[in-house]
């Protein structure tokens, strides 16, 4: 086995669709990991959901040997990161257990947002970075522009970036020599203690909880006892090994190398990621700094669309927290529509991936209320209440004032469509803080309330600017709004699944829309209903759906307005009041769909 000194580990970071897994592939396959017949397109995207959509949603690890040409031997660990804004957390661990990274730019598209945000992480992480310009085989490629705009826009070197292809392996070996000679070796100390980062853990259904690890001093072997700082818990190792990219047995992992354990745990709850792993013998004064918990931003109700699939949702929804922690869920009921969960998801897309995998992967069928993001509630005595669930708000004379979460955001456009995405985020209330180009294209920075871009803003932005802009965000901080709940009544009864949180500047436009939807998709009924809007007790918005008319008149003849006829006309009129009172408005499936709609539309 070689020293230290011949360990690379280093992540790959870029944009989404700017061929991080498929270079991956490459370097796996150049590097001998698979045979030609072993191989598959984006060997380490192991979900469908992950292939079809092609985009990676888990950070996965390799252990690959590769001789340079030097003539020494050298061990590579790569972690594959996914791109989306929605997983930064998983870009961020992974970017913690390596010295380096490999920058991935699409020579034909250029820097994009979340190429901007990476790049940040990992320079805060102090990371060399090589820079790689992908699918220079594509007639579009346009080398000279793509490394004017890195400089630019980054601020990174590009003297040594190399062009390659992931399609037809140009460049891979390049890459390689690259890494050897730019990257730093990992730094520790094999005689000290054992030290160990937590990067990741999921649940496998025959080893229990897998553990992936970064040795930073010392070394972990097999039958050891060790323990978790976070939660003083031991544990005796039972597995120690590697990904090649298959799963591979070892007796240890030495200093500065990664890969994986098992110890019997049962539940991932016990692994915290970014946890120090130590010696149970010999435990460790101080942890590692570790990061942030990634913590849920979108909050929606599940519900099923069946209520006999109830408890089909609620395994599925343990089964995916399994392997996603990230993601939170507690039970609630509403009166339109039954029973159900509160999940807690890291953004749009995240809540995307998991209602789609339990539609898949559970064969549930699922409606999901209005997104929103949790508000901080400051009441008269002083205290400050969580609210994910709009219908839960307190009374507003409790209410002193309301904060929502602010994000930045940092949007790169082609500079045509420049004035209606900046229509656009002054429309959602946004606060423009910087404008700046790199060739004709713009880079724009705003603050802008969560609560605005949640809905439908990646959608807007994609459909006005041809798909050709593209963003990523960060919290920032809660900052007091002028928000107040909006309230649909439908025959008098409020319809809980259908509040929200809305800035008071929109309640009305919004609670006219809503009315006017719901008047088009509930049935019509033997009495008239009114569907209204309200925030508190004051109603902003009314539309009414007329009841069915039977004509009662039609056996009397002769004209005039005879006793006989006023009699039956008030006896109608009885029965509608009284079936009005008594009656129950039974609000479709569709009618919620219809109104989840409205804010996108």
């Amino acid at each position: 086995m070689s020293s230290i000194d011949n360990i690379r580990n280093f992540a790959i970071i870029a944009h989404i669709d700017h061929g991080k897994s498929t270079i991956a592939d490459r370097i796996i396959h150049s590097c001998g990991g698979l045979t030609e017949r072993e191989m598959k397109a984006q060997v380490l995207d192991s979900m469908d959901i992950e292939r079809e959509r092609g985009i990676t949603i888990k950070a996965q690890t390799v252990k690959l040997n590769y001789k340079a040409k030097n003539g020494k031997n050298y061990i590579l660990n790569i972690i594959d990161t996914p791109g989306h804004v929605d997983f930064s957390y998983e870009v961020s661990r992974s970017l913690y257990a390596c010295e380096g990274s490999i920058l991935i730019v699409d020579s034909t598209q250029g820097v994009e947002a979340q190429t901007l945000a990476n790049v940040y992480q990992a320079l805060d992480t102090n990371h060399e970075i090589v820079p790689v310009l992908n699918k220079v085989d594509l007639p579009a490629s346009d080398l000279d522009r793509t490394k004017r705009q890195i400089e630019d826009v980054i601020g990174i070197e590009t003297e040594n970036a190399i062009p390659c292809s992931g399609k037809t392996g140009q460049g891979i070996d390049d890459i390689l020599e690259q890494i050897i000679s730019t990257l730093p070796a990992p730094k520790g100390q094999s005689s000290a203690d054992l030290k160990c980062l937590l990067v990741d853990s999921w649940y496998d259904t025959y080893l229990g909880v897998v553990i992936l690890v970064r040795v930073i001093d010392g070394k972990l072997s097999k039958h050891m006892k060790i323990k978790m700082m976070s939660t003083d818990q031991e544990y005796i190792v039972e597995k120690v090994g590697v990904f090649t990219p298959k799963p591979l047995d070892i007796n240890e992992l030495k200093t500065g190398e990664i890969g994986f354990i098992t110890t019997g745990i049962k539940v991932l709850s016990e692994t915290k990621v970014g946890d120090t792993i130590c010696d149970a013998s010999k435990p460790l004064k101080e942890a590692l700094p570790g990061f942030k918990p990634s913590k849920p931003v979108v909050f929606c109700g599940l519900f099923p669309v069946d209520s006999s699939e109830f408890q089909k949702l609620k395994d599925g929804l343990a089964k995916l927290q399994l392997n996603d922690a990230s993601f939170s869920f507690e039970q609630e009921t509403s009166s339109a529509l039954g029973l159900g969960f509160r999940c807690g998801f890291l953004g749009l897309l995240h809540l995307e991936i998991v209602t789609e995998r339990l539609e898949r992967e559970f064969d549930v069928n699922l409606l999901t209320t209005t997104p929103g993001v949790v508000y901080k509630v400051h009441l008269n005595n002083g205290k400050i209440v969580y609210l994910q669930n709009p219908s839960s708000l307190p009374d507003p004379t409790l209410i002193k004032f309301i904060e929502e979460p602010w994000i930045k955001t940092t949007i790169i456009t082609p500079d045509q469509y420049l004035g209606t995405i900046i229509k656009m985020c002054q429309d959602k209330r946004g606060i423009q803080k910087n404008l700046s180009y790199s060739g004709n294209r713009a880079v724009v920075n705003y603050e802008l309330p969560l609560n605005e871009v949640v809905f439908d803003f990646n959608d807007r932005l994609k459909s006005m600017t041809s798909g050709y802009a593209s963003f990523d965000y960060e919290i920032i901080e809660h900052r007091e709004g002028d928000l107040v709940k909006l309230g649909i009544l439908v025959n008098s009864e409020p319809v809980d699944a259908l509040a929200m949180m809305i800035h008071k500047d929109f309640a009305q436009k919004t609670g006219r829309e809503v009315c006017e939807k719901l008047k088009n998709l509930i049935p019509r009924h033997n009495f008239m209903i009114p569907v209204q809007a309200a925030i508190g007790g004051k109603i902003i918005a009314r539309e009414t759906i007329k009841g069915f008319k039977k004509d009662v008149l039609t056996k009397i003849h002769g004209g005039g307005a005879t006793d006989r006829k006023r009699k039956l006309l008030e006896k109608q009129k009885k029965g509608k009041a009284r079936s009005k009172q008594f009656g129950r408005v039974e609000i479709p499936q569709e009618a919620f769909i219809g109104v989840l709609k409205i804010s996108k539309d």
